[in-house]
């Protein structure tokens, strides 16, 4: 077998794989379907799948079990909305089939019109949807001025990890900060073990442990945690300290997409959100 063959062969296995994890994800009622009593799979049945991306049964069930069969960008692109794919995780989809991405730019599925509504109206309570890696896929006119101006971030930077060990005033705003970066750290090594081999989540381990020795340090302690505190502190630059307690609201599976809200705890924090709300300019 040549090595071009061995590739394919091995790409075929790889995006089989990471269809089955993707389908096993989804809950029924995330996609407006009943669970029905006899559901004895996690997840998705594929013929659901092949019925919300307006695919064939047949055809679907061969991409999952690694049959050598072509796929179009038109198909993909269909699976990627069926599949409630985020930006890396359909940049991998069309890397595993080996096609372009038609558009590579489409905005994450998950952060869906009503979902920006809804941070709007939790104003001026900073909520943002973050997914499994830490990355920032939406964020409210507080959130953004919270720790430090988002909006003046590139998009592949608005990472909570990627900020709270490179970003000076991220850093500076982290109330309690060695604990909180420790802790942030154990919580993505408990996470990445249901992504070991994604790209996306290679990547921004290979970028933190490129920019950071300290994230260098605390990651090789092997500390693995699930939950952490949930009152927070924060130093905002404008308006002082901020105590604030946080909440995530799961939009999916665990290691999924989440609305994270915080809310005071205090009086002083309170007012402090109403100043910080007031002095911010509006997200366009």
């Amino acid at each position: 077998m040549t090595t071009a063959v061995q590739e394919t062969d091995i790409r075929r296995h790889e995006l089989a794989a990471f269809l089955r994890s993707r389908r096993e994800r989804i809950m029924p009622e995330q996609v407006g379907l009943a669970r029905g009593s006899r559901r004895r799979t996690p997840g998705l049945r594929r013929e659901e799948v092949a019925q919300l991306s307006a695919v064939g049964v047949t055809w679907y069930t061969w991409l999952e079990q690694a049959r050598p069969i072509q796929v179009s960008a038109q198909v993909l692109e269909a699976l990627a909305r069926g599949l409630l794919l985020d930006r890396s995780e359909r940049a991998h989809l069309f890397a595993l089939a080996g096609a372009v991405d038609p558009a590579p730019g489409t905005p994450c599925p998950t952060v869906t019109p009503a979902l920006r509504r809804m941070l709007e109206r939790l104003e001026p309570y900073p909520a943002c949807v973050q997914n499994g890696r830490y990355d920032i896929l939406a964020y409210n006119r507080t959130y953004g001025h919270l720790m430090c101006d988002l909006d003046a971030l590139a998009p592949e930077d608005r990472n909570c990890m990627w900020l709270a060990f490179t970003n000076e005033d991220w850093r500076s705003a982290l109330g309690n900060r060695d604990e909180t970066i420790r802790v942030m750290a154990a919580k993505f090594r408990a996470a990445m073990a249901e992504h070991l081999a994604e790209p996306a989540w290679k990547t921004l381990l290979g970028r933190l442990r490129s920019a950071s020795s300290e994230f260098r340090e605390i990651w090789e302690q092997h500390e693995v945690v699930a939950v952490g505190d949930k009152t927070k502190r924060f130093v905002n630059a404008r308006v002082g300290q901020l105590n604030l307690e946080h909440t995530n609201l799961w939009l999916g599976p665990s290691s999924g997409p989440r609305l994270v809200s915080y809310v005071p705890v205090d009086d002083e924090s309170r007012a402090r959100l109403d100043r910080l709300y007031d002095l911010v300019p509006a997200l366009v």
